[in-house]
């Protein structure tokens, strides 16, 4: 028992170490989230519209927008087209 706490103490010491800016030797990743919402905002469309559009479950638009998960592959791909020409896109998706 007193082993896996010395552990979490240790853990717990490295993390607000590093909160305060020293250097703990912890490697630090940082990811750059697409912006589905703002992305979405373009177009105008509500959730609901934006996911029919662009055939995705709602829940998987909402997942995006509160940063509960990321969209992968081709979903990229769409959303960058979507960015780049909101109004185009969405004319061609609902052909």
């Amino acid at each position: 028992m007193a082993k896996a706490f010395d552990k979490i103490r240790a853990g717990l010491e490295d993390a607000i170490a590093l909160a305060e800016g020293k250097k703990t030797g912890a490697v630090v990743h940082t990811f750059s989230a697409m912006d589905v919402k703002a992305i979405r905002l373009k177009t105008g469309l509500t959730q609901d519209k934006f996911s029919r559009a662009l055939h995705i479950p709602i829940g998987t638009l909402r997942n995006w927008e509160q940063g509960h998960r990321r969209p992968e592959g081709p979903a990229v791909a769409l959303l960058k087209i979507v960015d780049a020409d909101p109004a185009h896109a969405i004319e061609m998706l609902n052909r």
